[in-house]
Formats: C-alpha cells, sequence, structure tokens
C-alpha cells in the first residue's frame, strides 16, 4: 500500500523547524532528507527513521522494523509522532551520525566511430 502524500507532508511539517526537509518519492512510498541526508522513510503511512546510536539512545527501547519486505531494520516512529520537538530531536541527533550522500558518477558513453 503506497503511502499518502497528506501523510507525508504532515510528517515533514513536524520537522519544520530543523531547516531543510525534504521528501522524495520512490516507488509509491517517500524518502525523507534533511539537509540533503536521507534520515527515514515514509511506508504504508509509518515513519521510520535510520537507525543510529544517538537514536537508540534518545529512544532508549526503539521499536525497529523493516520499512519494506528484506529492507534493514530502521526505527518506526509511532507513539511520538505527534510530538514536534521529540521528533526533531530525534532527527538532528540522528542525522549528525549519517554520511552525506555520495556523489553520482556521470557514467561514460562509448562512442563508437
Amino acid at each position: 500500500m503506497a503511502s499518502d502524500l497528506s501523510f507525508v507532508e504532515f510528517v515533514a511539517g513536524q520537522m519544520d523547524g530543523l531547516g531543510e526537509i525534504t521528501t522524495r518519492k520512490m516507488f509509491g512510498e517517500y524518502a525523507l532528507y534533511y539537509n540533503g541526508k536521507i534520515i527515514g522513510l515514509v511506508c504504508d503511512n509509518q515513519l521510520f527513521i535510520k537507525p543510529t546510536q544517538a537514536g537508540k539512545n534518545f529512544i532508549q527501547h526503539p521499536v525497529e522494523a523493516p520499512p519494506y519486505p528484506g529492507a534493514k531494520l530502521y526505527f518506526l516512529i509511532t507513539d511520538q509522532l505527534e510530538d514536534r520537538e521529540w521528533l526533531t530531536h530525534l532527527v538532528k541527533i540522528s542525522a549528525e551520525e549519517l554520511p552525506l550522500p555520495k556523489l553520482k558518477s556521470k557514467r561514460k558513453t562509448n562512442s563508437r566511430s
């Protein structure tokens, strides 16, 4: 089941105070970015945050689940979704541990003479 755009906009809106929050639609679901770093996914109208040690320490007992079949485990955020301050803090401290995205190299094309 694909996520509703209204839910994605709600989640992104909960993080408004952080800075640049963007979303990207991918296969009917959405990736969440904070200042260019992918910090989570919205799948089946659920929020999944990439796991980090700082995030685990902050949540204390995170619920971990795969956002889609075959995916790595993420932190599933349910009860705290309405708590803007809690959520923005989680995203901020998690993003500090996450690497910047790798730059995509341009593919060289073979030219035939």
